[in-house]
């Protein structure tokens, strides 16, 4: 992935932002919100193969459509938490973060809940 670039061509120039980096970004910004226990692994290979991760561990897709800037998710939901209300915060929160970093108005963010995980 460390080859494929988002690119906005400007009058003076070209931007170009590697997929890595926000990737990176997305990792961060899910481990922040409460009630996420992290990215999906193994369990959500069915759904990451679906959607076209080709690196399972990493739960994250971006890709560059139309002028936007989208972003698949996979995400494992602690037990006890409202999937819906996680899965909107993660939503809202990788929109503003995606949207403020790279400076695109335009982004769309998937979240797919692939698990719900129990404590120990």
């Amino acid at each position: 992935m460390a080859d494929n670039y988002i690119t906005c061509q400007e009058e003076k120039g070209s931007i170009n932002i590697s997929e890595e980096v926000i990737v990176s970004l997305v990792k961060s910004a899910v481990g922040e919100i409460e009630g996420v226990s992290g990215l999906s692994n193994a369990a959500g290979a069915e759904l990451a193969e679906l959607i076209g991760i080709k690196t399972v561990s990493k739960g994250v897709k971006v890709a560059f459509e139309d002028d936007t800037i989208v972003v698949d998710v996979i995400i494992n939901v602690c037990y006890g938490s409202s999937i819906v209300s996680v899965a909107r915060a993660v939503q809202e929160k990788l929109l503003t973060t995606v949207q403020s970093v790279t400076g695109f108005e335009k982004a769309k963010i998937n979240v797919h809940v692939a698990g719900i995980t129990f404590d120990k």
